[in-house]
């Protein structure tokens, strides 16, 4: 009997997103991570959801239900991201002011919301507006999650910068979980971002003149979602390895606690970590704009 093992790129990329999700969300729960950023590794949870169901429910169920099960997840996970970046930014800058921090939001929203305005064509009322009432909504709640995702990725590349800059002087120094987190989010938001508005340009631009031409430009199109896989593998490993250490401010605490002033010996940093427990990409949704559908069934992960 010959077996076939064989996998193509497409299946390597989600068997490795979707067990360095797993392993991360071990982590997360065996670290007692999870506690201290619920709604992150919810997130990572319903990312590892949506690629299951990605594989299991693909071409196995009628297409009209799976498309509303999948436009579903997308927008719960939109609005989930945008919780991540908000529960980043107040782990970041707790010691923060209320006026520092009414600033600080409105300009990153300011900056972040003019992004999403302006980001790319939006599609003429006649194209949305459909036969029926169902599918007017469908077509709405597939521009709000597709815009979710990209006020999202703007925010997190925003308070990168921030936290990057000034996080040391608040609870989010070099050596923190929260700015590591907040560094892997902005490279992965980062990326999605740059792949989507490539894919744009070259789906709104690109005119194939022959059967070639059309195929080269799904190839590049699968290029570009293919990198992008690999580089949120990338950042799913970087939160593996940071999350499992314990951070550097904490060990130094317990060593040395007895020389430390009473206020930075805080309850948080001298918990003891717990056990190891038994045992994230976010795929981006294909942009309306594509010439043609893409050709295969896995969404790609950021």
């Amino acid at each position: 009997m010959h077996l076939n093992f064989a996998f193509t790129t497409v299946q390597t990329l989600w068997a490795l997103t979707f067990a360095a999700l797993l392993v991360l969300l071990v982590v997360l729960l065996g670290r007692d991570r999870a506690r201290r950023y619920p709604v992150f590794s919810f997130s990572i949870a319903l990312i590892a959801l949506r690629l299951l169901a990605s594989r299991m429910l693909f071409g196995r169920m009628d297409p009209i239900l799976s498309g509303i099960i999948f436009l579903v997840l997308a927008l719960i996970a939109s609005l989930t991201m945008l919780a991540v970046v908000v529960e980043l930014a107040r782990k970041a800058f707790a010691g923060a002011t209320p006026r520092a921090w009414a600033i600080g939001t409105a300009l990153l929203l300011l900056v972040g919301g003019s992004g999403t305005v302006l980001w790319g064509p939006w599609p003429a009322w006649s194209a949305i507006n459909g036969p029926s009432t169902s599918a007017l909504l469908l077509h709405l709640a597939q521009i709000a999650a597709q815009r979710c995702y990209l006020l999202a990725d703007l925010l997190a590349v925003e308070l990168c910068l921030v936290v990057v800059y000034a996080g040391r002087r608040f609870h989010a120094g070099w050596h923190s979980h929260t700015q590591k987190l907040v560094i892997g989010l902005s490279v992965a938001a980062f990326a999605e971002s740059a792949v989507r508005g490539i894919w744009q340009y070259i789906a709104t631009h690109a005119v194939p003149h022959s059967q070639a031409e059309y195929e080269h430009v799904l190839g590049l199109q699968d290029k570009l979602y293919n990198a992008n896989s690999i580089l949120y593998i990338v950042v799913l490993l970087w939160w593996i390895v940071w999350l499992w250490r314990d951070e550097a401010d904490a060990r130094l605490t317990l060593v040395h606690g007895q020389n430390k002033p009473a206020a930075t010996a805080t309850p948080e940093l001298l918990a003891p970590a717990a056990p190891v427990a038994e045992t994230t990409a976010r795929e981006a949704t294909a942009e309306t704009s594509s010439p043609a559908p893409a050709t295969d069934e896995t969404p790609k992960s950021k």
